[in-house]
């Protein structure tokens, strides 16, 4: 019998071009063109902003490798045992810890799902989570200060504690029954996850080969992640500190009041990139004069409500639990402005 199968297409050349690369190309030829004598100061900034940065993205991106070799997500899966209040409260601190992408978070959760895990302690993790981990704890610590990095986590977990209680007290009603799609077997990157409830993990990864592969390969796909989203952030801070003048973004973003606040949790699912690259974009923005609270209402709303965070979300639940999902994100963002504008 002939063989009928046909072979697979390979990705067409723009599909196998880096985006984020492209982009900062595309950014310095544009600068080059427009104004050349700026060309060679916005490529020092970058990469004197970039070296800077390098420390922590080394210490992180090891940090997050050895958690991954051991293979940490059945500590995560603990969280969503026990007793309810307990486990909302666990499942939003480990939310705000955990260190894993939106992408990771799809297969995990649905199997945290499938064996039973209450969607109360789900949507605390779910909000918590994309808000921060261990290093965009550190990357923001370097560029805004440990006091905003720490305020930040708090609010992530307060927001997560917050989510998860109000589903947990509404959970009987329309909007939280039957909360997940009858397709409970996403496809993401990651693959499938096994039982989160079940293992332990081994800190002493490198025991096993498999695992020091795993160590590898998670350190430098996570170097290069973040090496190129801070690239083409400080690429864009130099063109922002340069071109934009620091009135406009005071008169739009500054001053006091709820107005900023609201403004900035508007502006972040839309302007958000990526949660490292908004940092040092925050940075210039501050600089020239954004409130404090628009800064911390613009980056809590965008972490939750960013398309890969909401995509996680989306691909498991009811369009009216998705829908919860957002408002808890921005009602969250906008108490977090507001504290931080009054703590700030």
């Amino acid at each position: 019998m002939a063989d009928t199968t046909l072979p697979r297409p390979r990705p067409s050349f723009l599909r196998r071009i880096d985006r984020v690369a492209l982009a900062i190309a595309l950014l310095l030829a544009a600068v080059a063109l427009a104004d050349p004598a700026q060309f060679l100061p916005t490529v020092d900034f970058a990469a004197r902003a970039l070296a800077r940065t390098a420390p922590i993205i080394l210490f992180a991106t090891l940090a997050l490798a050895w958690v991954k070799a051991a293979g940490a997500e059945t500590l995560v899966g603990r969280a969503f045992q026990g007793p309810a209040l307990p486990m909302i409260v666990f499942a939003a601190l480990v939310g705000g810890l955990s260190p894993f992408c939106s992408c990771q978070v799809i297969p995990f959760i649905a199997a945290l799902l499938a064996v039973g895990a209450p969607l109360a302690a789900v949507m605390a993790f779910w909000l918590s989570s994309p808000l921060m981990d261990p290093a965009m704890f550190l990357v923001t610590a370097g560029v805004l200060g440990l006091d905003f990095a720490l305020a930040k986590t708090v609010f992530a977990v307060l927001i997560g504690i917050g989510g998860g209680l109000t589903v947990h007290l509404f959970s009987r009603t329309a909007v939280f029954a039957s909360p997940l799609k009858a397709d409970l077997a996403p496809r993401t990157c990651c693959g499938k996850v096994k039982n989160p409830f079940h293992g332990k993990p081994l800190w002493a990864f490198w025991r096993e080969a498999p695992r020091r592969g795993i160590f590898a390969a998670t350190a430098r796909e996570n170097i290069l992640f973040l090496g190129k989203w801070l690239a083409l952030a400080y690429v864009i801070e130099a063109l922002m500190v340069t071109y934009v003048p620091a009135g406009l973004i005071a008169g739009v973003l500054g001053g006091e009041g709820f107005q900023p606040i609201l403004l900035g949790a508007v502006l972040g699912a839309p302007a958000y990139l990526n949660g490292y690259a908004a940092v040092p974009l925050m940075d210039a923005l501050l600089g020239q004069g954004m409130a404090p609270g628009a800064a911390m209402s613009f980056v809590v709303a965008g972490g939750m409500s960013s398309i890969p965070a909401a995509i996680a979300v989306w691909a498991l639940v009811r369009p009216r639990v998705f829908a919860a999902y957002l408002g808890f994100a921005m009602a969250g963002a906008l108490l977090s402005g507001l504290a931080w504008q009054f703590l700030a």
